[in-house]
């Protein structure tokens, strides 16, 4: 009876260990978790264990990472779909995601996570214009006036002596502290904006008349005979009654024109190339081309008081959308007044900088005091901190209503140019910064304006002796060939405050075309 209890244990030993050479196991052994030796109560834990955990882990990682995968479909379906409530009133962290304009987007876009429309061009960036520009709705009447009421501009005669004469100037010799106040915005305000009396820039009577019509415009310029007008493409017959197509340039660039390609001259001797109208500036306001052309390209609003919406692009470029539809895009569908596209490799002004010294588009060393009085006065590089995609502007194309806030912000623009250097890239940024966020405007994608337009080359570069100084000492004396007489007054005025100590902060290169 005894010997048939004990039996099943022995079989029970002989099956865990060998029959022949049974060894007894070890205390550990019979304790430890992750024992080597297989306990007869632990077995079924252990297999799942060892066998199961790992492969468990991996599956539930797969979930996971299916489970994220599906939510940032939906948010892209989501961002894309007209169902609006999705990102506004019940997710307000996808309206954050799908707001092209704020940090969470700009982050992800930085990361190469934002969301791509379906439609896009041949470079991959989206087309965003409607279809049919004779189904486009016009806005009635302006937008109102919240901010500025009531802007004038100083429009006297204002003489600089250059050591041997005294002369008019165009920009005016505006004071540090001119400059200071007239960034503290207030309801009726006086500000220098170019055009000061016998200053230059003027227009031919016969088409400061024909101006006079224009409430939509498409406005270009050629400076210095660096190109010829492209022809507009795609253009409706309604925008060819709605807008004019005015081309400004000066006495080089019209003669230039005028041996290059047909020029036609109308009844009342207004010069024509295919639909651009000519606008030809007499006495041009500065030494440098370059400053020359920012005229009509910032102070689009004091050469053509009447117009109400203006599409500034740049001579080298070729329209190729309807304007109509440009307008309802950028300005009317989202209820913007101004846009710019975003630059497309620099978003800090300092990077610009730096680009513009190795590329010789400027004096490398009024660059870089230029930049220094920036610094000084608060002008951080460009970080997701800030409320801006960006601080430097393409530039190449300006779409804007001109409203009292943004005519004001152009005339703080175009100061800055006439203050200081001719990259108006450098100065948009800045002028952002001092309104304080109360400029608002849309920064679109750089890509986009290459379904707007075609970019051709220049038939020349443009070269001037000040692009290749390397030290102030090459500016020395008062009649020195080297300075701008005109304008760049701001880099000879002695500065309020003292720059010796102030160090440019340092410059990463984000891309190798930049």
């Amino acid at each position: 009876m005894e010997s048939k209890l004990q039996r099943p244990q022995s079989v029970r030993l002989n099956r865990r260990g060998d029959r022949n050479n049974q060894r007894p196991f070890a205390k550990d052994d019979e304790s430890g978790l992750f024992s080597s030796m297989r306990l007869p109560q632990d077995n079924p834990i252990k297999i799942v264990w060892k066998q199961g955990f790992i492969r468990l882990v991996l599956v539930a990682g797969i979930l996971w990472m299916l489970l994220i995968l599906i939510v940032l479909l939906f948010h892209v379906w989501s961002c894309q779909s007209s169902i609006s409530f999705l990102s506004d009133n019940m997710f307000p962290s996808y309206a954050a995601m799908c707001n092209k304009e704020g940090k969470v987007f700009i982050a992800m876009d930085l990361l190469g996570l934002a969301p791509k429309p379906e439609h896009l061009n041949e470079i991959g960036c989206p087309i965003p214009v409607a279809d049919d520009p004779d189904k486009i709705v016009i806005p009635k009447g302006r937008t109102p006036d919240a901010i500025i009421k009531n802007l004038t501009y100083i429009e006297e005669e204002d003489l600089v002596n250059n050591g041997s004469q005294s002369f008019a100037v165009f920009g005016g010799n505006q004071s540090w502290l001119q400059r200071e106040e007239n960034f503290n915005l207030k309801p009726s305000m006086k500000v220098h904006c170019g055009f000061l009396k016998n200053g230059g820039a003027d227009m031919n009577p016969v088409d400061i008349e024909y101006v006079k019509r224009c409430r939509f415009l498409v406005a270009s310029g050629i400076f210095d005979g660096y190109d010829v007008p492209h022809q507009p493409s795609n253009i409706s017959i309604r925008s060819k009654k709605l807008f004019c197509f005015l081309m400004v340039v000066d006495e080089v660039s019209l003669k230039f024109i005028k041996e290059n390609v047909t020029v036609r001259k109308d009844k009342d001797k207004g010069m024509w190339v295919g639909l651009w109208r000519l606008i030809p500036l007499k006495h041009q306001p500065y030494d440098e081309p370059r400053r020359n052309g920012k005229v009509p390209k910032i102070l689009t609003h004091r050469l053509f008081p009447q117009a109400q919406y203006s599409i500034w692009i740049d001579g080298k470029m070729e329209l190729i959308v309807d304007p109509l539809l440009i307008l309802e895009r950028y300005l009317w569908r989202d209820k913007h007044t101004y846009a710019i596209a975003q630059h497309k490799h620099h978003r800090s002004i300092y990077e610009e900088a730096d680009a513009n010294k190795r590329r010789k588009r400027y004096a490398r060393p009024l660059i870089d005091l230029h930049m220094k009085i920036y610094y000084s006065e608060g002008m951080e590089p460009w970080s997701l901190k800030k409320n801006t995609i960006s601080d430097v502007p393409e530039g190449a194309v300006i779409i804007r209503e001109h409203t009292a806030l943004n005519n004001l912000f152009n005339c703080l623009w175009f100061n800055e140019v006439n203050l200081f250097t001719p990259r108006d890239q450098l100065s948009f940024g800045y002028v952002v910064y001092r309104l304080k966020g109360l400029f608002k405007f849309f920064m679109f994608r750089n890509c986009e304006y290459y379904s707007l337009f075609i970019l051709h080359p220049h038939t020349r570069e443009h070269s001037s002796k000040v692009e290749w100084v390397k030290s102030l000492s090459e500016f020395k004396g008062s009649g020195s060939s080297m300075k701008e007489s005109r304008g760049g007054f701001g880099l000879w005025t002695p500065y309020p405050k003292n720059l010796d100590s102030v160090t440019l902060p340092q410059v990463v290169r984000t891309s190798k075309a930049g």
